[in-house]
């Protein structure tokens, strides 16, 4: 392995904030009510006893867990849990549905064994093209949850099936997925600030 070139890094480095920084400002610019309203389906749905089904692959996986560990552990307040599963976080359900059905199968099959209408589906794309992502909005609608969409790039039918979409319209994964962890974190605050009482009073 050769050694860092200490410019080439720098170069590098500032690239990588440059382009973040921008594309979150592009962002804000145009996703604010998207957001509120995203959030706002949450706390509908946590208040009526409903919960949060969330999914994506990869780096989107990991969003996906990173909402629900806010959601059922606590974003910034002391509160009661509020309901969140990860549909991504169960090896042997998810090993055993790639393998009797198709990995395109492995979220869409969660929804409806645990989603309930009123219930509220995360789905997260990097791409908004994701084929089990994609399976899962579609078994999402079918079952009367509401879809809260986070995509990159265009959106694609993700982004365009979805009852909120907060699109963050970049072809890099890494920059979107920069992104979509201030969304995520946006979304968290404000159902913690808007949602808590409303919620915590059932």
């Amino acid at each position: 392995m050769r050694p860092v070139d200490a410019s080439a890094a720098d170069g590098v480095a500032r690239r990588t904030f440059e382009e973040t920084i921008g594309l979150h400002q592009r962002v804000s610019a145009q996703a604010i009510p998207e957001i509120a309203r995203a959030a706002s389906l949450i706390v509908e749905a946590l208040a009526a006893g409903g919960k949060v089904l969330a999914f994506g692959n990869g780096g989107s996986a990991a969003d996906a867990q990173h909402l629900v560990a806010e959601l059922v552990g606590r974003f910034q307040q002391d509160r009661r849990g509020f309901a969140a599963i990860a549909l991504t976080t169960d090896t042997s359900v998810l090993t055993s549905v790639a393998n009797d059905y198709g990995f395109d199968r492995v979220f869409a099959r969660q929804i409806e064994a645990l989603g309930r209408a009123g219930d509220v589906a995360v789905a997260i794309s990097t791409s908004g093209e994701s084929p089990n992502v994609a399976a899962g909005v579609e078994a999402a609608d079918r079952h009367g949850l509401r879809v809260v969409a986070l995509t990159g790039r265009n959106g694609g039918r993700i982004g365009a099936h979805a009852d909120v979409h907060v699109n963050v319209p970049h072809a890099s994964a890494a920059r979107v997925q920069e992104v979509h962890r201030t969304v995520i974190h946006a979304i968290c605050e404000i159902v913690e600030i808007a949602g808590a009482e409303k919620i915590t009073g059932r």
